[in-house]
């Protein structure tokens, strides 16, 4: 069990600070679904309680709460290397920068208020986070297998996640993240569904590939903010009216 609390506690703040390791890595998509679990049924009661915007807005806090707001910093800080025109050197640079700049504030608001959205506009369900939380972990998961790791030169949080051991708990994230994304959200609409989870995987691909195109690959802070994406366009997407 020690790939799981490795993966509670580098996902989220609870369970002390531990040293990522490649057995993580399988557990990540356990840990999303758990994660969504926890903000499905907290929706689904606060929509008891509030009207469906103070419900939205709960919800919203809370998974920045249970994720220690660690994916939308690196969401912030990958706007802020991966937008302007910089060199590759700046770039990593000022993703590494404490602070935050004018596409990073732009970027982080402009995705929080599409969550807000979407969330006020889809009734509560438990099986809907749960997919979506599942699936944008697998990401975070696999991404090192398929990619270069930007800083392999200089070395950073995300190394340990490069080993030939990680092979294999990728490949195990990767199963279990297409099975605990599908199964739920298509049990919450199977068209709507379907086509959210499709969506979602292909902006997440997106984040890597344009991370690759400026960076050379990626580093933990896009790996944050491909899960921030994938996320939010499951969300809006699941909004339509289906």
């Amino acid at each position: 069990m020690s790939g799981l609390r490795a993966a509670v506690s580098f996902l989220t703040p609870f369970g002390g600070a531990t040293v990522p390791t490649p057995e993580a890595l399988a557990w990540f998509p356990a840990v999303g679904a758990a994660m969504g679990g926890l903000l499905g049924l907290l929706w689904w009661g606060a929509e008891h309680l509030w009207p469906a915007p103070v419900a939205a807005a709960i919800v919203v806090l809370a998974d920045l709460a249970i994720t220690g707001l660690l994916h939308v910093d690196g969401l912030v800080d990958s706007a802020d290397g991966l937008l302007p025109h910089l060199a590759r050197e700046r770039r990593l640079a000022v993703m590494r920068e404490p602070s935050v700049g004018a596409f990073g504030i732009a970027t982080g608001g402009a995705v929080l208020l599409a969550r807000f959205a979407a969330l006020a506009a889809i009734g509560p369900s438990v099986l809907l986070p749960v997919g979506i939380w599942c699936g944008s972990r697998a990401v975070m998961a696999v991404a090192p297998s398929c990619i270069p790791y930007a800083r392999a030169d200089e070395g950073g949080l995300a190394t340990s996640f490069l080993s030939e051991s990680a092979r294999a708990p990728a490949i195990a994230a990767a199963l279990s993240g297409a099975a605990g994304l599908l199964a739920p959200i298509m049990l919450w609409r199977v068209l709507g569904g379907a086509i959210s989870a499709l969506c979602a995987l292909l902006s997440g691909a997106l984040v890597l590939w344009f991370a690759r195109r400026r960076v050379g690959g990626f580093t933990g802070d896009v790996l944050g903010a491909a899960g921030v994406i994938f996320e939010t366009t499951a969300l809006v997407v699941a909004a339509a009216r289906w």
